[in-house]
């Protein structure tokens, strides 16, 4: 039996995982052990080679983060594994889904993944409301990176901050996700054929996320069908949370398990009726409660 080996999860070819090996040699199919958890793009995992161009993953290796889905019921499924960023991809058209935004944004607060945000589209005009809008989360410590893929303002940049880092883009249908990482990854065609390559059915098999390799250092998972990652993770405490401005506030609150509704002496809602939250945000987070999942019977 040959002796094991560490890689990098870069996608999921049908059936199989394309695993980089640390080393230069091209990415190897792999199948995984049955009694494994589900493998993701961006995890670490040890393998066994069956020969230079196949294996099997036989562990994976402690995650740092990790990006869940909903899936069936109430259940949620991971999508990502150690990333450090997920950048919330925004434009000028289509107009701003805050709400959505501010799932995100909660998310990635309850799971050790830093959040910034992408303002796509700068070429064409903003309105107003939006604009005040969006300068409201630099104030939170989200970071703003305005671009336009189109023109390739600010691309440069954008590329700075990825670099060392493990990212990826999320965002509305419409708001240029992929024209933002094809201005990225000049190279990404190339090497979307050679992970298709080795899966033996040629192009079209990547069925989920698929990691690439930055020119300037750092990786971006895209994962085209996965525009929306859930709640289903989340407890009402920790949608709370996730909003930074109310953290302050929520050790003020009378009761311990305050759900910031309707409770006494509820500080977050008294900071947000006096004008010290944003009403709008605390308007977003009411409904953002009621469209979580209820509670597992076992949780």
């Amino acid at each position: 039996m040959s002796a094991q080996r560490e890689g990098l999860v870069v996608a999921h070819l049908g059936k199989g995982i394309a695993v980089e090996l640390d080393d230069a040699t091209p990415p190897v199919l792999c199948q995984t052990l049955r009694k494994l958890d589900t493998v993701v793009v961006g995890d670490r995992v040890k393998l066994t080679l069956s020969s230079p161009e196949q294996g099997r993953i036989e562990a994976i290796l402690p995650r740092r983060s990790t990006l869940f889905r909903p899936a069936r019921g109430n259940e949620s499924r991971p999508v990502a594994a150690n990333l450090d960023s997920v950048y919330v991809v925004l434009a000028v058209e289509p107009a701003c889904d805050f709400l959505l935004l501010d799932q995100y944004l909660a998310v990635c607060e309850n799971s050790n993944i830093d959040a910034d945000l992408i303002l796509n589209k700068i070429d064409l005009p903003l309105p107003a409301d939006i604009d005040a809008e969006l300068h409201y989360y630099p104030t939170l410590g989200y970071r703003l990176h305005p671009v336009s893929a189109n023109r390739q303002i600010g691309i440069s940049e954008l590329a700075h901050t990825l670099q060392n880092r493990a990212s990826l883009f999320a965002g509305q249908s419409g708001v240029g996700k992929s024209s933002l990482t094809n201005a990225l990854l000049p190279d990404k065609t190339l090497r979307t054929n050679t992970i298709s390559a080795i899966s033996k059915h040629g192009r079209h098999t990547t069925t989920a996320a698929t990691l690439y390799h930055l020119p300037g250092g750092g990786d971006l998972i895209d994962s085209p069908g996965v525009a929306i990652f859930g709640l289903a993770g989340l407890t009402e405490a920790q949608l709370a949370w996730g909003y930074r401005e109310f953290q302050p506030y929520i050790a003020r609150c009378r009761f311990n398990d305050c759900k910031h509704v309707t409770d006494k002496d509820c500080a977050v809602r008294a900071a947000a009726e006096a004008g010290e939250i944003p009403l709008a945000r605390y308007r977003r987070f009411l409904k953002l409660r009621e469209k979580m999942p209820p509670p597992s019977r076992g949780g």
